[in-house]
């Protein structure tokens, strides 16, 4: 199936056990930076649903877990994509659409795609990665997290 106009972005968390979030940031096997879970979307296939295959392709992450859809996004030039000629001359930039998935344990199943990955507090995650929409995304949230109307009971 070919790969449609849009980007999606996510950032795999769980809580340590003094309630403080963790994040799982990925590096580039073909590059030498980090950042989050991150590929395109199929044609027809929702984003949420792009965002869910994104994360079991990429880190194993399986099942009916609760994905947070952040209000952050980017655009993209085009030309960084492989398949940009199917998408036609006025496509110039593709939006990059965020989220967070809430995982239960640290174990992941890491794709070829990465030679690595780590759990990082907000601090460390936020100065490791590379682009401005991942640590936008991150920003937002671990705000949303943190702040009292998300607080688990």
């Amino acid at each position: 199936m070919p790969r449609a106009a849009f980007q999606v972005l996510v950032i795999p968390y769980l809580f340590n056990g003094d309630g403080e979030p963790r994040y799982l940031v990925f590096k580039r096997a073909d590059q030498n930076y980090w950042q989050w879970i991150a590929g395109g979307g199929m044609i027809g296939e929702p984003v949420e649903q792009a965002a869910r295959r994104e994360s079991f392709e990429e880190a194993g992450i399986a099942g009916n877990i609760s994905l947070v859809r952040l209000d952050s996004t980017a655009s993209i030039p085009a030309v960084h994509f492989a398949d940009n000629h199917l998408w036609g001359n006025g496509t110039y930039v593709i939006p990059e659409y965020s989220f967070g998935i809430e995982v239960e344990n640290e174990q992941v199943n890491l794709s070829g795609e990465h030679e690595e990955c780590v759990w990082l507090d907000y601090e460390t995650a936020l100065n490791r990665l590379k682009w401005d929409s991942n640590k936008t995304a991150l920003w937002e949230l671990h705000n949303r997290l943190l702040s009292k109307d998300n607080q688990k009971s």
